[in-house]
């Protein structure tokens, strides 16, 4: 049985580790060639690239800064060159810099927003010619519950998140009738390297929040990435979907 992704090209924005890396695994696991970005490639995007190689695609792993316009447009012509073709793209690059509005400093706001936000435009600016010429296309960006419900000390990544929304759903819009689709994906509560930081009770607290009462598995996320970028949502687009437990 011919695997969901056999013979497409994914680009993933900020895969070395977390959710980005476990959408990379679970794509190439389906047949998928990968390329993926972080802003430099260390030991740790070393490891991530040889373990999708380890599934047997080609994979390439390349230090871009995904919120250079420059940059982006660099990487989506080197993998156009060196494929010929980009199926899948995965905006999932992103940052936080967290604390209450009225003590945010102007750089963490334009930071958070240029990393977050100006990345998915950036790469999705870069390969809509290639999709529109293909006539076809999917296009997954990582928004998040607080895109959606906002929370306390957080406005700039729930700035750059609701803007991600924004985003997919005009995308969606404008390159519809070229067989490209746009989609968001919105998770909640996950656990990752990040949260892994956090104290045992503030964790107990969050669990709390979430009405499965457990947080997220990032294999969870990427299974719904698989979904969106797989012909199983051929008639998929412009859909915002929440990874999030029933969380509200």
């Amino acid at each position: 049985m011919e695997k969901l992704l056999q013979g497409r090209v994914a680009l993933i924005t900020g895969a070395a580790r977390g959710i980005g890396r476990e959408i990379a695994l679970k794509f190439a696991s389906e047949g998928c060639d990968i390329v993926f970005t972080d802003v430099v490639v260390n030991e740790q995007a070393e490891a991530t690239r040889d373990e999708i190689a380890a599934l047997g695609v080609q994979v390439r792993a390349i230090a871009s800064d995904a919120s250079s316009f420059e940059a982006a447009h660099e990487v989506v012509e080197q993998v156009v060159k060196e494929f010929g073709h980009l199926d899948i793209l995965v905006n999932n690059a992103g940052i936080t810099r967290d604390t209450l509005l009225m003590r945010m400093t102007e750089e963490q706001w334009d930071l958070v927003l240029k990393v977050n936000l100006k990345s998915a435009f950036n790469f999705t600016h870069a390969v809509t010619p290639q999709m529109m010429r293909q006539r076809s296309g999917s296009i997954i960006s990582l928004s998040s519950v607080v895109g959606i419900n906002g929370n306390a000390g957080q406005a700039n990544y729930a700035a750059s998140k609701a803007g991600i929304i924004a985003l997919t759903k005009t995308v969606a819009k404008e390159l519809g009738a070229r067989g490209v689709r746009a989609n968001a994906i919105a998770p909640g509560f996950i656990l990752t390297e990040m949260t892994k930081a956090l104290s045992e009770e503030t964790l107990k607290q969050f669990v709390q929040l979430v009405p499965m009462r457990r947080g997220g598995d990032p294999e969870e996320v990427a299974k719904v990435a698989l979904f969106l970028a797989s012909d199983l949502s051929s008639y998929v687009s412009g859909q915002v979907i929440q990874v999030n437990g029933a969380m509200a």
